[in-house]
């Protein structure tokens, strides 16, 4: 059983490719040239390994929230190859992701993006021996309404906790934040997630695997409509 997986979310590119005993991860930073290097990179890496796409059983993606495109570009491209190929896809939360880079038995896992505008992306896991689950929804939150949400004792960490730690420490007690070494998605974690949802059956098609935005859609209609009403007072000539 061979595994493709991705995400694109971040200024980083994760690929894994899960071969059944063994696994291989690349780790690139690309920045915004995610668009333009992804396919070119995934080529490069399977040819280096000895394979074909087609030997790819399943795809396995991170939907987001993120980067918006990097999200895209990142679920478009395994859409693609899905339809192409006739394999199933594995959507996955980037916040489940980024929650498996932390081991901390008993404590509560908050991941924290950060979606510009003062906002943070969000989620908070419990863990217990070698279960991780999520307790709360995926959130688009103020740093002021995720500091009520946080229990004591938890572990925070990803880019909006280091912008925003000084208020996460004066409104949360006995919180650890991590450095940027926890802060990006890792290509293990993709693969593995990826198993674990082979084994429950929660597998999808490229027509109904979609990103995970959380900012609402009036975002984008506001801005469309704005556009359009500036053309329209626009005079013809």
């Amino acid at each position: 059983m061979k595994i493709l997986g991705i995400d694109t979310t971040t200024k980083f590119l994760c690929l894994g490719i899960s071969d059944n005993c063994r696994q291989y991860e690349y780790k690139l930073e690309l920045g915004k040239r995610q668009s333009a290097l992804l396919v070119p990179t995934i080529k490069r890496v399977l040819e280096s390994l000895g394979m074909d796409i087609r030997e790819i059983d399943y795809f396995a993606c991170g939907l987001g929230p993120g980067s918006f495109t990097g999200v895209r570009v990142g679920v478009a491209a395994v859409k693609g190859l899905s339809w192409a190929l006739k394999k199933p896809v594995i959507g996955i939360s980037t916040l489940d992701i980024l929650a498996k880079n932390i081991k901390a038995e008993g404590k509560f896992i908050v991941p924290c993006l950060d979606a510009k505008r003062g906002l943070i992306y969000s989620s908070i896991y419990r863990q217990s021996a070698d279960t991780l689950k999520r307790i709360s929804p995926y959130m688009l939150i103020g740093v002021e309404q995720l500091s009520e949400k946080i229990p004591p004792k938890s572990v925070i960490f990803g880019d909006a906790a280091n912008l925003y730690k000084e208020k996460i420490f004066t409104r949360t007690k006995g919180v650890i934040i991590l450095d940027k070494d926890y802060w990006y998605p890792e290509a293990r974690h993709i693969l593995e997630l990826a198993r674990e949802r082979l084994k429950e059956k929660k597998l999808q098609t490229p027509f109904n695997v979609r990103p995970l935005y959380l900012y609402p859609k009036e975002c984008q209609i506001k801005k469309a409509q704005s556009v359009k009403q500036k053309a329209q007072n626009c005079p013809v000539k």
